[in-house]
């Protein structure tokens, strides 16, 4: 969940070095939902929806969770991602100004409550929920996020929020004259991440395999890697050009040339880790060799992303 790693700015000093922890799996005291929203000063109540147009009839959302991204036409209104489910109202009143009205479709980049919460809202009401099958797997249980600096216990959803439409690897829908295709390139930031595809606006949602306001967060504990993560870039740069519009799971939208950038940046992260990983350094030894020292004025607090991809790659070659 990228946002929770944000929470490093407003409490990484109250935090012990143990509950930071270079101590692998071992996750933090666990929170529910709304106490990690209090900590990452997230006010539903006073949340706004800012909205950019980025291609005709297709629009991005930024609120408290994952980008939303909007496409509005005759056949109605599809999103890519929902949010928490606090901020559904709003969400709703934002597509109202764009001409929208209720959501006919509501597509899961991934399981996260950030970016599927709005599915218990949005499934009751008689939107059409699509996901990944591994996703709506995961949506029927408990599961611990752990984001090194702070844990959560993500409840399972109930079955009128699971989604309705799944796939293995591909499908396509055709609503509002786009062709709107979804891939899945194998486990990377979850096991159940896919790419959006808006073929005629020649744009991509991608979740949190990409961001674009800090360092990715890879949720190791539930399937996620590092390796997986640039196998997903890489195929996604397969599939678009110099003029894609490119939209992150949280920052600002960017172009083709800031996704290379940060596919070339991971990879290079990654080579630096398994070096070390290979000369038997500890996740503690890791950190203080700083392999990610000339991104980090750019990238900010690196903690997260080192653990998560210190234990995704010890794991491998382990085995």
């Amino acid at each position: 969940m990228r946002d929770l790693i944000l929470l490093l700015v407003v409490v990484l000093a109250s935090l012990s070095s143990q509950a930071i922890a270079h101590s692998g799996d071992k996750a933090p005291t666990l929170l529910d939902p709304d106490e990690v929203m209090k900590r990452m000063g997230f006010d539903p109540g006073r949340a706004e929806i800012v909205t950019e147009q980025v291609a005709e009839g297709l629009y991005v959302f930024f609120g408290v969770g994952g980008n939303v991204a909007v496409n509005i036409g005759d056949d109605g209104v599809l999103i890519v991602d929902d949010e928490f489910p606090q901020l559904t109202p709003k969400i709703l009143s934002a597509i109202r100004e764009i001409g929208g009205e209720a959501v006919d479709f509501a597509i899961n980049t991934h399981w996260h409550l950030d970016h599927a919460g709005g599915n218990l809202s949005l499934g009751p009401g008689g939107t059409w929920l699509v996901a990944h099958k591994n996703s709506r797997e995961m949506m029927k249980d408990d599961h611990v996020v752990n984001a090194v600096v702070l844990a959560y216990n993500q409840l399972a959803f109930p079955e009128n929020a699971w989604p309705n439409i799944t796939f293995s690897n591909d499908m396509s829908l055709h609503v509002n004259g786009q062709s709107i295709d979804l891939m899945h390139f194998g486990p990377a930031h979850t096991t159940g991440d896919i790419a959006v595809f808006f073929r005629e606006a020649n744009a991509v949602h991608l979740g949190d395999i990409f961001v674009t306001n800090g360092y990715p967060f890879i949720d190791t504990g539930n399937g996620g890697t590092l390796d997986g993560l640039i196998r997903f870039c890489r195929k996604t740069l397969e599939q678009i050009n110099e003029d894609t519009i490119v939209i992150p799971g949280h920052g600002p939208v960017t172009d083709y040339q800031g996704f290379v950038d940060y596919v070339e940046m991971l990879e290079t992260i990654h080579a630096r880790l398994v070096a070390l990983i290979d000369a038997g350094k500890s996740l503690s030894e890791v950190y203080a060799a700083k392999p990610t020292a000339d991104y980090d004025e750019e990238m900010g607090d690196n903690t997260v992303f080192i653990n998560r991809g210190y234990m995704s790659l010890s794991r491998k070659r382990l085995r």
